[in-house]
């Protein structure tokens, strides 16, 4: 939900000028500007490895192989993400198993990943969705209590913290997509795993690029994976603008919580830290979904429905293991949550409208 139209034209400027520079360069796959931007970004949230990948899914993908999972193996995710998140999984070889959601935060519950775990439990895929990371200490504790690997689909989630820490920096790797309408976006597809651990990121290393640990010597079958040179170029440029594209995302956030006041539209749980929220999406919920959403498509105000059907309601995943007490809060999210407008492009008066036009819907 972004206007990409509204952007300046300096930021547009620096993008074209960027493009320029690999063509000129003559060098356009794992060269000097992936180089540059996976040391931009390891420096902009202090993760000691940042390697630049095709895509988000692949980079989760990645991560679990890198880690050793793979057949015979349960990772424990939700139901309330991309679809990409599971099929993750699944491509790794391994068994994705589906814990609930908490309501107040559309967040994965950690009570019913306990429900979920079992002797072939190897990894909870912990997705910030919508942008927030929450309880990070105590999902450390319950995944180093089980012995259970740790990894975040961070795809929503850029320059996100808790606790001083970034995205990614809680488990063994983090995952980020850099798909056009992320936070952070390029101009086409691109992902990014993070990791503090040096047998992570060698292994990774080694996969992205059809597993090959030197030129023409394959020790495993590896991805076609690389986040090419012009896509890295033009991230570079934009993740200096980052920080403060977070920041209007955040105030817009801040009005919305304490200025939509409709009884008929609920917000989820407020964030335990600012900083700990960067607002990919800011998504309310109500009974009444369906109307309010035709309401504001006849008031000219774009909504989405993030993700309208939970991945095992999805017909490849009819049969997909899951917490036996059932899914029904990631039900009941799927259908009364909204996404309303919250982009670095909006104006204070595009703001007001906003606000104005829900707490008018009846």
């Amino acid at each position: 939900m972004n206007n990409f139209q509204l952007e300046s034209d300096d930021l547009k400027s620096e993008e074209l000028d960027a493009i320029k520079r690999v063509i000129d360069s003559g060098w356009y796959i794992l060269g000097p500007e992936l180089e540059r931007f996976e040391n931009e970004w390891s420096s902009s949230c202090g993760f000691h490895y940042s390697l630049g990948v095709g895509n988000g899914m692949d980079a989760i993908e990645i991560a679990l192989r890198s880690a050793g999972i793979g057949v015979g193996d349960e990772v424990i995710t939700t139901p309330m993400t991309a679809f990409a998140s599971v099929l993750a999984i699944i491509r790794a070889g391994a068994t994705p198993v589906l814990a609930d959601i908490d309501f107040d935060t559309g967040l994965l519950s950690r009570e019913s990943v306990k429900r979920c775990i079992t002797l072939k439990t190897r990894a909870v895929l912990l997705v910030h969705l919508y942008g927030q990371l929450r309880d990070m200490l105590e999902w450390q504790s319950l995944c180093q209590e089980h012995s259970l690997a740790l990894i975040e689909d961070c795809a929503q989630a850029h320059l996100s913290q808790y606790r001083g820490h970034y995205a990614g920096s809680f488990g063994i790797a983090g995952a980020y997509s850099f798909y056009p309408t992320k936070n952070l976006g390029c101009l086409g597809d691109g992902g990014m795993l993070v990791t503090n651990t040096k047998s992570i990121a060698e292994k990774a290393a080694i996969l992205r690029n059809y597993g090959q640990s030197k030129r023409y010597y394959h020790d495993e079958i590896g991805l076609n994976s690389r986040l090419d040179e012009i896509q890295a170029a033009i991230l570079s440029v934009r993740l200096k603008w980052l920080p403060e594209f977070t920041k209007r995302r955040q105030e817009i956030a801040g009005r919305y919580r304490h200025e939509i006041t409709n009884t008929k539209i609920q917000h989820l749980l407020d964030p335990q830290d600012k900083k700990a929220h960067v607002y990919h999406l800011f998504v309310i919920t109500s009974q009444f979904r369906d109307q309010l959403l035709e309401y504001l498509k006849a008031n000219d105000i774009q909504s989405f429905i993030h993700y309208p059907v939970p991945v095992h309601q999805q017909v490849p995943c009819k049969d997909i293991a899951r917490d036996q007490a059932g899914l029904k809060n990631a039900e009941s999210h799927a259908a009364n949550c909204l996404s309303i407008p919250c982009h670095p492009q909006m104006s204070d008066g595009d703001v007001n409208r906003v606000i104005s036009v829900l707490n008018q819907f009846n």
